[in-house]
């Protein structure tokens, strides 16, 4: 099993480094992955900030139908991720699959404006996810070739933090162009077409693929038993976990739902995603550094604990002040914990079965995050908010439980 990372991961001297040396240190094509991942974020979020509050107030979908349209669209992420990431292993080539999704998900943008009725948007919604499954996995897998092992940490984070501003950009363009055309959907829409094209313009002529080592072994069927039996039994305990703790993580739609319900006017509604993508960009990249000098452990543990502080507060909390507070704590779990655990199925697969690795990664969380958005859309239309936030945190407890497993197994595996 390959990890080039010193000692234990999960437990490494605390020494953090967050001056601009380190950002030099940092690869330029993960400078680059991570401003093509922010253009495209911006284009996305602009219409999916939107996209709850639409489909319920003006094709007057219900929660059920949100949650539903939600989860469906990032498991069909999730599902294309596991056969592009072992494609990438197949051919060797990690930026051939990026660059298809990329353009597949630019060249969907314009459905969406054109898109009359609810199942015109699900069908826009899954080409647009489709694409995103096609360049997760190798776009990863990418990342982890790049990175040199003592920045794992900080370079999944540098790129997560990049990608994050995007996703808060977006909501604020949105809100933006939505008191310019005084609510006029489909203009905004049609705006968060360009920055697409600009980010697949970008990875085509900005990103450069390092060379593959010789060395290597060569992969022939990634998804053959025998190949997935490769990635062990300590891969196997990150997915199980992360599988856990996505089924608290259910779709962020259900925070724009819940300002709505306390009282926020339709055209704010898109600042819940500006406020808690701004907290999630700005620890997105800290919690990396801490993680490659201080243990990726221990910053898993505090990321899970402000999940289930914020479901709490959003579940008990009352008005918009209570909904900011649990907001903003959704973004600091977000900054702790999505970056860190693709550096950990970096840290524990190897560097040949890197795409198959984060495509399994990705095709469980993604089952359980369709899981989840399907029953909070049907607790929030039974049992309401509280409902719904209560059972997030129960099952961020879960997760905690499972940390302690895998910190023992990580040890183990180290010695």
């Amino acid at each position: 099993m390959a990890n080039e990372s010193q000692g234990d991961p999960m437990n490494s001297t605390p020494s953090p480094r967050f001056d601009a040396a380190t950002l030099r240190s940092i690869p330029p094509g993960i400078w680059a992955l991570g401003f093509v991942s922010m253009l495209m974020d911006v284009s996305s979020e602009m219409i999916h900030a939107l996209l709850p509050v639409y489909l319920v107030t003006v094709l007057g979908a219900s929660a059920t139908t949100v949650g539903l349209i939600e989860g469906i669209a990032e498991a069909t992420a999730s599902i294309t991720k596991v056969f592009s990431g072992a494609i990438s292993d197949w051919i060797g080539k990690r930026k051939l699959l990026a660059v298809l999704g990329y353009g597949l998900a630019a060249l969907t943008k314009p459905a969406f404006p054109l898109a009359p009725t609810v199942g015109w948007l699900i069908a826009a919604r899954l080409v647009d996810r489709i694409g995103k499954g096609i360049r997760g996995a190798p776009r990863d897998a990418l990342v982890a070739d790049l990175a040199p092992a003592h920045l794992r940490g900080a370079s999944f984070g540098l790129r997560q933090s990049l990608d994050t501003m995007g996703a808060f950009i977006g909501p604020l363009l949105a809100i933006a162009l939505m008191w310019l055309t005084a609510n006029d959907f489909t203009t905004v829409f049609w705006i968060a077409v360009v920055p697409a094209f600009l980010a697949l313009a970008l990875i085509v002529f900005a990103v450069h693929e390092p060379r593959r080592e010789p060395a290597l072994r060569k992969v022939r069927f990634p998804l053959h038993r025998d190949e997935l039996a490769r990635l062990g039994r300590t891969y196997w305990l990150v997915v199980a976990v992360a599988t856990v703790f996505t089924l608290a993580r259910f779709s962020e739609a259900f925070l724009l739902l819940r300002a709505n319900q306390v009282g926020l006017a339709v055209m704010l509604v898109p600042g819940v995603l500006v406020v808690m993508n701004i907290i999630y960009s700005l620890a997105s990249y800290p919690a990396g550094v801490l993680a490659d000098d201080g243990g990726r452990y221990r910053v898993l543990v505090v990321g899970v604990g402000f999940l289930v502080a914020a479901d709490l507060v959003l579940a008990f909390a009352p008005g918009i002040g209570g909904v900011a507070v649990g907001v903003a704590l959704w973004g600091l779990h977000m900054g702790f914990t999505q970056g860190l655990l693709a550096t950990l199925v970096a840290d524990v697969s190897p560097p040949e079965l890197r795409g198959t690795a984060f495509g399994m990664f990705n095709l469980l969380t993604g089952g359980a995050l369709l899981a989840a958005s399907i029953v909070a859309g049907l607790l929030w239309d039974n049992l309401g908010a509280r409902g719904t936030f209560v059972s997030g945190a129960v099952l961020a407890g879960a997760a905690l439980l499972g940390l302690f497993a895998l910190r023992r197994q990580i040890g183990v595996r180290a010695a």
